[in-house]
This record gives C-alpha cells, sequence and structure tokens, in this order.
C-alpha cells in the first residue's frame, strides 16, 4: 500500500505575514475604540464609514511601516541570510514588531481614555517632556506588568507567526533586491500623495471622524502641523479692512507706549463696573481642567465644590465663560496676553514670545509686584521662559521650602502646599507696601490624580472627581487663611479654569465642553450676583487693569468686560487648527485649506447644527485670527522699547 501526503503549502513572504498582523490588530482596536465610545455616540449611520477610512488610513500607514523590512530584506548581504546569528536577530525584529503594535494599541487605548482622540498634537508635545509623561504614566498605571503581558503576548504571537512565515536563506537576485528597494520608496511616496489628514473627516461627527484615523498617521500629521502659518492655510482679507472690522467691534490695539499713557477720557465710574471699591491687588488663580460641569452652581448634583459653590453665591459668578483652547498653554496664552488662538502651537510654546504686552508687563511698569506661581517645574511647556521673559517674578516648585511639601507627585506640589508658598510671595510684597498681581496655576486636578490622604472623603487616587474635590478644598482653605492677612480686605480674587477636563464631542468644536467657572471675589469690593454676558478668556487681561484702574487695557485683542457692555458679545474656542468664533449662538469655524464651517448653536445645550457660514461673522472670524496671527509674526505684540512695531491705532 502507497501512502501520499499532499505537500504542505509555502508560508506567506514575511512582510505579508507582519502587514496582515498589523491591518488585523489596527481594526481590532478600532473595534474596541468603537465600543468604547458608544455606537449611539459615534452614529450607527456611521459604522461602514469608520470602518472603510479606517482600513485606507492603516494601509497608508502601512505603507510607511513596511518601508523598513523591505528595505533590509533588499540590503541583507547573500551570505548572511543564513548565519545562525542574522537569523536569530531577524526573529528577535518580528518579535519586537509585534511587541511595538500591542504597545501602540495599548497606548492609543491610554490616550483615546484621557482625551477621546486618535494621537494628536498633544502626543507630539509629550515627545519633549517625557519626565512628566513618563512619571504620569507610573503612578497612573500598573506599567511593569503592562509591559510584562505585552512582552509574553508578542512572544506568543511571534511563536504563532512562526508557523506561517519563513525566513528565506536563498540568494537573491538583482533584479529582486531593485524591487524590494523600489517598492521600500514607492510606498510611502504613494501614501503621501493619496492619503491626507484631512481626509478624516467629513461625517459630520467628531467621534466617527476620530475612529476613522489611525493614530501614527495622525501623530505623524500633528507633527508637521505643529504650527500653522494663517496666511498659508486660512482665509484671509485685506489687512486695512481687518482693522477696520476690528475698530467697529471696539478693539482699539492702541500702541502700547500710548496705552501706558494716562487717559484723558477714561469714565473712572464706568471702568469700575460692578464692583463697590477698586481694589489694590489681583490674585488670578487658573485651576487645571476645571470644566464648569464640575461646580453646583453650574448644575452638578455631585457635591464636589462646596468651597468654590460658596465663593460663586458670596462673589460675582459668570454664567457664560469660554476657554479658548484644549491646553494649559493655551489659557495662560489668553489669561496673560489676551489674544485669540493663533493656529499651531500656542504663543507661549513658541520662540521670540519675550518682553510681549501681557497684563504681567502693563503692572510691572505701574508699580505692581507681579508673579507667577506654579505647583510642578515650570520647565514644562516653556512656562518659566514665557512668564519671565514678560516680567513675571517666577515661583514653581524648585523654589518651595522643602519641608513645606507635604505631598507631591510627578505632576507638582498638592494644591495646598502652592497655595501656602503662594501665600508667602503676597507677604513679601505686602510688607514691601508694593500692590501685588499673582498668577497661580494649580496641577492636582490632574492624572494621577493623587493628593494627601484625610482632606475629602474621596479616598487618593480619586480619578477626576477626587482631583476636582481636593482642588475644591484647597481653595477653601486659602481663602480663609488669606482673611487673617493684611492684604486681604484689598484683593480681588479671581477663580478660573486654564481649560475643561475634555473637549470630545459630536462636533469639531463642542461648544459646550469649552465652558469654564469665572468668579470674581472680594467682600466689601465685589457684591453677590450672576453675570450672563457671552465672554471670552481673552477679556480678562484688560478686565483687569479695567477694574484697578490702570492704563493699558485699550492694547489687547480682549475687551473689558464692564468697560462698555454695548460691545458685541464674542468668545473663540479652538483646538490647534480648528478656529472658532461663537457670537449670536452661532459658531463659525475656519479650517485649512481655507474652509470656513457654520454650526446653529442651542443656547440652553450647546447643540451644534449645521448651517450657512453668516458673511458677516466670518469676516470678523477672519480679522480676528488674521490679524493676532501677523501681529505675533511681525512682532506687534511686544513693546517698542525690545524692537516691537506696535500697530497704530486705527482712525
Amino acid at each position: 500500500m502507497t501512502f501520499t501526503f499532499a505537500k504542505r503549502p509555502p508560508a506567506p513572504r514575511l512582510f505579508v505575514t507582519l502587514g496582515a498582523a498589523a491591518l488585523v490588530t489596527w481594526t481590532l482596536l478600532r473595534l474596541a475604540l468603537w465600543i468604547a465610545t458608544g455606537p449611539e455616540a459615534a452614529g450607527w449611520e456611521n459604522v461602514a464609514g469608520i470602518f472603510a477610512r479606517g482600513l485606507w488610513f492603516d494601509s497608508a500607514t502601512l505603507a510607511f511601516a513596511m518601508a523598513p523590512w523591505l528595505l533590509a530584506s533588499a540590503l541583507l548581504p547573500d551570505r548572511w541570510r543564513g548565519a545562525g546569528g542574522i537569523v536569530a536577530m531577524r526573529w528577535a525584529c518580528v518579535w519586537l514588531t509585534v511587541a511595538l503594535l500591542l504597545f501602540g494599541a495599548v497606548a492609543e487605548w491610554v490616550f483615546w481614555a484621557e482625551f477621546t482622540t486618535r494621537f494628536n498634537f498633544i502626543a507630539v508635545d509629550y515627545l519633549v517632556y517625557t519626565h512628566e509623561v513618563i512619571g504620569n504614566i507610573r503612578q497612573s498605571y500598573p506599567v511593569p506588568a503592562i509591559l510584562a503581558a505585552i512582552a509574553i503576548a508578542a512572544l506568543a504571537l511571534a511563536f504563532l507567526l512562526s508557523r506561517r512565515i519563513r525566513l528565506s536563506a536563498s540568494p537573491l537576485g538583482g533584479r529582486r533586491r531593485a524591487a524590494l528597494a523600489a517598492l521600500a520608496v514607492a510606498l510611502p511616496a504613494a501614501s503621501l500623495v493619496a492619503a491626507n489628514v484631512d481626509q478624516q473627516g467629513g461625517s459630520g461627527n467628531a467621534y466617527a471622524d476620530e475612529l476613522a484615523g489611525n493614530g501614527l498617521f495622525t501623530f505623524w500629521a500633528a507633527f508637521r502641523r505643529n504650527e500653522l502659518d494663517y496666511d498659508r492655510f486660512y482665509r484671509t482679507m485685506d489687512q486695512e479692512k481687518a482693522d477696520a472690522i476690528l475698530l467697529s467691534l471696539g478693539v482699539e490695539r492702541e500702541p502700547l507706549g500710548e496705552a501706558l499713557k494716562p487717559g484723558e477720557n477714561e469714565d473712572p465710574v464706568a471702568q469700575l463696573g460692578p464692583l463697590l471699591r477698586r481694589p489694590r491687588n489681583v490674585v488670578l488663580v487658573s485651576v487645571e481642567s476645571l470644566s464648569a460641569e464640575f461646580l453646583g452652581v453650574y448644575g452638578s448634583g455631585k457635591g464636589l465644590t462646596p468651597n468654590l459653590d460658596r465663593l460663586a453665591n458670596e462673589g460675582l459668578r459668570f454664567d457664560r465663560f469660554f476657554a479658548t483652547g484644549t491646553r494649559t498653554v493655551r489659557g495662560l496664552e489668553a489669561l496673560s496676553l489676551g489674544v485669540p488662538p493663533v493656529p499651531g502651537q500656542s504663543i507661549v510654546r513658541r520662540p521670540d514670545n519675550e518682553h510681549l504686552a501681557t497684563v504681567g508687563e502693563f503692572l510691572e511698569q505701574q508699580g505692581f509686584h507681579v508673579s507667577f506661581v506654579y505647583g510642578g517645574y515650570g520647565y514644562f511647556d516653556n512656562m518659566n521662559a514665557y512668564f519671565r521673559g514678560n516680567d513675571y517674578e517666577i515661583v514653581d516648585r524648585s523654589d518651595f521650602p522643602k519641608d513645606s511639601v507635604v505631598f507631591e507627585n510627578v505632576w507638582g506640589v498638592a494644591d495646598e502646599v502652592l497655595f501656602a508658598n503662594a501665600e508667602s510671595v503676597f507677604d513679601r510684597a505686602g510688607a514691601k507696601g508694593k500692590p501685588f498681581f499673582a498668577h497661580i496655576m494649580t496641577t492636582s486636578n490632574h492624572r494621577p490624580f493623587t493628593y494627601p490622604d484625610g482632606r475629602i472623603d474621596i479616598p487618593s487616587p480619586g480619578g477626576r472627581e477626587g482631583g476636582v474635590k481636593y482642588t475644591d478644598h484647597a481653595i477653601g482653605k486659602f481663602i480663609e487663611r488669606s482673611r487673617g492677612k493684611p492684604w486681604f480686605a484689598e484683593t480681588l480674587f479671581i477663580l478660573t479654569a486654564d481649560h475643561c477636563a475634555s473637549v470630545a464631542g459630536k462636533s469639531r468644536l463642542p461648544v459646550g465642553r469649552y465652558r469654564i467657572p469665572l468668579i470674581l471675589y472680594g467682600p466689601g469690593i465685589v457684591p453677590p450676583g450672576v453675570n450672563t454676558r457671552l465672554v471670552s478668556q481673552i477679556d480678562v487681561p484688560p478686565t483687569i487693569l479695567d477694574l484697578l484702574g490702570r492704563n493699558g487695557d485699550d492694547h489687547f485683542f480682549g475687551q473689558g468686560i464692564f468697560e462698555d457692555e454695548k460691545l458685541p458679545a464674542r468668545a473663540f474656542v479652538s483646538n490647534y487648527q480648528e478656529l472658532g468664533y461663537y457670537k449670536d449662538d452661532k459658531l463659525t469655524v475656519l479650517l485649512p485649506k481655507r474652509k470656513v464651517e457654520a454650526f446653529r448653536i442651542d443656547p440652553g445645550t450647546y447643540a451644534a447644527t449645521p448651517t450657512e457660514p453668516d458673511p458677516r461673522h466670518v469676516e470678523e472670524a477672519i480679522a480676528y485670527y488674521q490679524t493676532a496671527s501677523r501681529a505675533f509674526r511681525r512682532g506687534k505684540l511686544k513693546s517698542p522699547d525690545y524692537g516691537g512695531e506696535p500697530t497704530a491705532r486705527a482712525k
């Protein structure tokens, strides 16, 4: 009897199998993110588009990922192909590739859980500040266990793939080598030409658009677009027309030298606004990631902010106050410089950002002690360089006495430590008889959400709710201690946020997710009340100068909230490339490639409905954003003493 056996089919080549493994991994990740987000949020009608467009972006990414394998195969000498050490190294590369695929999937899952987006410009920034980012991850997740699991899973998968992969030791002919090398160049080139991150949009649902993307692809796109030239990518207009439009909106943009001169026609009563009397000092507190929705006075029923709620009821609360962006540096930019968010990176992070016309510079020149007090290391996000270059005294974590630090994590000291050290700064300024202006930036409401035990009823680490409640506790203690200080009765406290905890939503710029608190508190200075006017973060700097009765408010793009309430109310919301202009319950969005979109915003729910752009709103948005971008690039936000070319006041 004769037995015959079917021949085992030849195993696919290495890069074909690895390519298929990558596509499967990315598709499963997309499926997991879709389920975690909720099919209803992404829209059932978008399911096919999510996975079809996803396959397109995965393929475009794979074209780049395969290039090193193809090139290595083309260049590997024939005499090395069968050598034991080289074969072992090639298998090690297979394992490493699988491990990196799994690591990338886990990293995207974590990033999505935090930001509900694919990798973007935030991920690019995180590569710069590896100490804080890696430390934050280590304190938030069981990193050794995760890495060990990835390594073991990659080993198991590599073993399974070895049943299908043949590492050929056969010589390669010249033509085949040339073909492999040509593919290594042609595939990425074709991907660059055919695929663009702008193709990721279009569904009308931001969740669906993000799910369709590929993290590596969006990361590279963000890296390339981290700074965008407004004039190159967005709609523009004649600058004289833009200046005239801004002047009609009350934006005078006086040169710095003229703005600092005492005004002859200023109305001190009008500038006083709702205040009972002028403060001598101002303390501006920007709380990390404090969305308005966390506070009871803005509708929360979770009881996370009893102290802020009390201060809001005893002071003046603003009901419709909006952050300009999604990062701390955007909030710091708006609260110090009073400028609309220029596309790309924040001015705080850009070169040549010293000697700008910040509220600190105005007040320093008028005899104030000016400081920036931060609970972390101020080199992060270039904060120290920015504020030091703009006439602020820097007091950060490295300046705090060691015995004052009762708790810290990788992101910064506990907020109670920050406020205690800030009080020392105010005490010194008060002892010298100088009025002071201080900008305090907190850190505790940030992952890993750890804080001292026994302060609140949520054990540490307490997640977002614990972070909010602990920060509220620290602010309450700060105000109570301040009551016993000689400078308290003459101090106006301004409590706000740098940005919201999350800006994820169905639209590109979900307006409601940019809503943050603004509270003016000062017994005997501010009567209780609620202001329902639409206000932007960029309006805070000129308002501070107005309320102090100091000069310079007419230099800003922002407008004093109380100086002229007849001026049209508007707000600015943005991410790093979509520039929003919110006015009359309409959101006008300027996009790259000179596109414009518009949405009707429900004033109660902030739900967005696509609508036709209002030509007047489009012109106003262009005038603001174009002029602000050009002003920074051309040095027109600088003092004349430092080479600036101040914008002449429009006539």
